[in-house]
């Protein structure tokens, strides 16, 4: 699984975003350390994308920039959204048109 998403800001030069994802990974990755949760940033992107409340949310889009928010989508993981978040991150995005979302990851099982 690979999951390289750099924890600087994109529209904000070299700010190191560390502390924000600390504190949305205690929050939002409750599971985890939250230590072991940012070693896994679009995982816990997706989960603020997914479940977060509008202040967090804004924060993301803000200190990471909607091309790192564009990564998480194109590079999700089935389970990570629910079908209402899906939707309005693909419209909010641009990445697709209306009536035009692509369907959600699935998982897919090999038969042995």
């Amino acid at each position: 699984m690979n999951n390289n998403l750099s924890v600087k800001a994109n529209n904000k030069g070299s700010q190191d975003n560390t502390e924000l994802l600390l504190r949305l990974a205690e929050k939002y990755i409750w599971w985890k350390t939250p230590e072991e949760t940012i070693t896994w940033p679009r995982r816990l992107i997706a989960q603020v994308m997914d479940i977060g409340i509008w202040e967090d949310i804004l924060n993301i889009e803000d200190q990471l920039g909607q091309d790192a928010l564009r990564d998480v989508i194109t590079h999700t993981e089935a389970g990570w959204f629910h079908i209402k978040a899906w939707h309005f991150w693909h419209y909010r995005l641009e990445l697709a048109k209306v009536g035009e979302v692509p369907p959600l990851p699935v998982r897919r099982f090999i038969k042995i």
